[in-house]
Order: C-alpha cells, then sequence, then structure tokens
C-alpha cells in the first residue's frame, strides 16, 4: 500500500502540473518525485498521470487518487496536531492512589501543582491501605500508587522516593514519664497501645520488627482507621506507632507528643508505583515527576521527620 509520502509527492504534482515546479516546491530533487510516482504507479497498477506538450495533466485514475489523497493527508496532518497538543495539553482522568498517611501531607500541595500545570486533566485521588492500592493498581483501577513496602513484581514499576521512620505517639499526663529523647521498642510492651489489626500492612511491619527483637506490644485497641487512632491519642486513651507525617501539624500545635524509637528503630520504604501492563501517557510521567518534586520538598520542610 502507498505512504503518506508518496501521496504527499502525487498531489504536489497534480498541483503544480510540473514535476520541477513540485520539487522546487518540497525541496526535493526531481529525480526522487518521478521514481516515487512510478512506484506509486506500479503499486496500484494503473497510470496516474500523462505528460503532454503544456505538463503534466491527472488520467482519471489520477484524479480520483487525488481526491481521496487529498483528505488522507488533511486527517494525517489533523492527527498530528491533536498529538502534539496531547503532548503538551493532555486531556482526560488520572487516578492516584496514597496510604492516608501519606495523603494528609502530600494530596493538598499536589493536586494545586498539577491542576496549574495539566488543567485540562481530571484528577482522582484514592487513599487506602498499601496492599489495596497495590490491588486496584494490577486491576486497573488507579492509574500511579504511593504505597509502601511493595513487594517484587514482574508487572510492577516501583522506584523508591522515601526511607520513612516510624515514631511512639502520644499525649496525656503520663506521656511525661517517658522524657524527651528517644525511647526503647521495649516500651511498647508497657504502654496501652493502639495499632491496627493484621493484615494491615503497618500491624504485620510492626509485628515482624518487634517480633524479631523479642517484644511482644500491649494491645488495648485495634483501630483501621488513622483519624480515630489519632482522635484517641490525643485524648489520652493510649500510645500509637506510626509516621512523622501523620501528626506533624498536631505535633506543631503541641497537641500529640513524639519519641523517636531505638533498639530497634523501625522504618518502612516509600515506593512510587505504576503498572508495567498499562501505557504510560504524558499525564502519568507528569505525575509521577510532581510526586517526586512533592516529595522532596516536603521532605525538606521537615514534614517526614522532625528537626531534632
Amino acid at each position: 500500500m502507498f505512504d503518506l509520502k508518496q501521496l504527499q509527492l502525487f498531489t504536489a504534482v497534480a498541483e503544480f502540473g510540473s514535476f520541477s515546479r513540485a520539487a522546487v516546491a518540497l525541496s526535493v530533487s526531481q529525480p526522487v518525485i518521478s521514481r516515487q510516482i512510478k512506484a506509486l504507479e506500479e503499486e496500484l497498477g494503473v497510470a496516474l498521470l500523462y505528460r503532454n506538450g503544456r505538463g503534466i495533466v491527472l488520467t482519471e485514475a489520477g484524479k480520483l487518487l487525488e481526491n481521496y489523497a487529498s483528505a488522507i493527508l488533511e486527517q494525517a496532518s489533523r492527527a498530528t496536531t491533536e498529538l502534539a497538543a496531547m503532548r503538551s495539553n493532555p486531556r482526560g482522568t488520572i487516578v492516584l492512589g496514597m496510604p492516608p498517611s501519606v495523603g494528609i501531607v502530600l494530596t493538598a500541595p499536589l493536586v494545586k501543582h498539577f491542576r496549574e500545570e495539566f488543567p485540562q486533566v481530571t484528577m482522582r485521588v484514592v487513599e487506602g491501605f498499601s496492599g489495596h492500592l497495590l490491588e486496584w493498581l494490577m486491576m486497573g483501577k488507579i492509574d500511579v500508587a504511593v504505597l509502601y513496602n511493595a513487594p517484587r513484581m514482574n508487572n510492577l514499576l516501583a522506584e523508591p522516593i522515601l526511607r520513612d521512620e516510624l515514631f511512639l505517639l502520644g499525649a496525656g499526663d503520663d506521656a511525661g514519664t517517658l522524657g524527651t529523647g528517644p525511647v526503647d521498642a521495649s516500651v511498647v510492651a508497657t504502654l496501652p497501645m493502639i495499632l491496627p489489626a493484621r493484615p494491615h500492612g503497618l500491624r504485620l511491619l510492626l509485628d515482624q520488627v518487634l517480633g524479631q527483637a523479642g517484644i511482644e506490644p500491649r494491645i488495648d485497641l485495634e483501630v483501621e482507621a488513622m483519624p480515630s487512632t489519632l482522635r484517641l491519642v490525643e485524648g489520652g486513651m493510649g500510645y500509637t506507632i506510626l509516621s512523622y507525617s501523620s501528626v506533624h501539624h498536631l505535633v506543631a500545635e503541641g497537641r500529640i507528643r513524639y519519641w523517636r524509637i531505638k533498639n530497634p528503630s523501625i522504618e518502612r520504604e516509600l515506593l512510587l508505583a505504576t503498572s508495567s501492563q498499562r501505557p504510560t501517557t504524558t499525564a502519568i510521567r507528569a505525575l509521577t515527576a510532581l510526586i517526586r518534586n512533592e516529595v522532596r520538598a516536603l521532605r525538606k520542610e521537615g514534614v517526614f521527620e522532625p528537626a531534632g
């Protein structure tokens, strides 16, 4: 089948009525045009033009092809223009998923900057546990995920963006007995802890790290929702272990206190993930780049870890 280049050369010859004038207009040598037109005629099995004393004249087949060629070239030009516009100003919908402990600090600045840069893209943000986010990503329900400690998978493209230290959090009158410096992890065996139930990713991580150290936390209450957990902690109902980013605003307001944990310390890896089974669009590339930039900026601001 003929290609667009052949059609462009053919329509130029038809327009100018001359190989030489078409060659000048397109900055292409006349022999190249002659060869391409001849190849086109041989492929179609018909003569498209003939020479007379005044120049080039289209045959009936040539006139028919000129009509189709003009429409094809116009559509191709329009497609090229629209695709170029999509690269510079993409449209559509993009769905981002992240845990509540990350969303509380990342969602607002990220959405603001993304909408400023790509106003034609509708952005949707969903929050969930890392295990759920991974499942939604693999099912195609979300396009990009920020999640903790994802397993290695062939169809998962994941890059680490932060090592997230976990802190002991508490409030109330008895919190003063812990002092201000780091606390030994074994203290969770004596404090009333408020933690999520298994198989929540945070609970599994704590069970693994503390279990390896021979520490069994005293769990007085199991709560899945982070906002409810923080309200209970703030009300002096117990202690929990979470990222500093979850409570940096509460710490700044003096409503919750934090302690660094040692022997052992507890960390988890924050990952930026997409699925290798889905095409990477301009919007997805832009969103992942913005996430990296926002996380770096928030880290410099002291949102992910305290200054001391």
